[in-house]
């Protein structure tokens, strides 16, 4: 199995809802995202390619242009956490890119959420 991966990042805000009382991401903050597009397949093409990294470049212009520096919670319709924007970008892009396996997005530097088809 060949397994490529792609980095792009934004900036945004949001604020979680349904937190217990005090809970710090229940207050309007902010992160500077990484998020992470996971390719794989079985075989490479003609080049030896499982995707040209430059045809990513759509992906990438739809978080510059939908995402970075707004306010999370104005964009989606589910709280916006690290798990379901996974799934969100997960579903808008698995037909444009059926190589796709998993979105990765990191909200700061040790944490991590992961969405993975099967």
């Amino acid at each position: 199995m060949f397994t490529i991966t792609k980095e792009f990042h934004f900036s945004a805000s949001h604020q979680l809802f349904d937190l217990p009382d005090g809970h710090q991401c229940a207050r309007l903050h902010g992160h500077n995202y990484i998020v992470q597009l996971v390719m794989q397949s079985t075989t490479v093409n003609d080049i030896g390619f499982v995707r040209d990294y430059g045809d990513m470049k759509e992906f990438g212009k739809y978080l510059d242009d939908n995402y970075d520096h707004r306010h999370l919670n104005n964009i989606v319709d589910c709280n916006p956490t690290a798990e379901n924007m996974c799934v969100l970008l997960f579903n808008k892009f698995a037909s444009v890119y059926p190589e796709l396996v998993a979105v990765r997005i990191s909200e700061t530097p040790r944490t991590w959420a992961e969405y993975r088809a099967n």
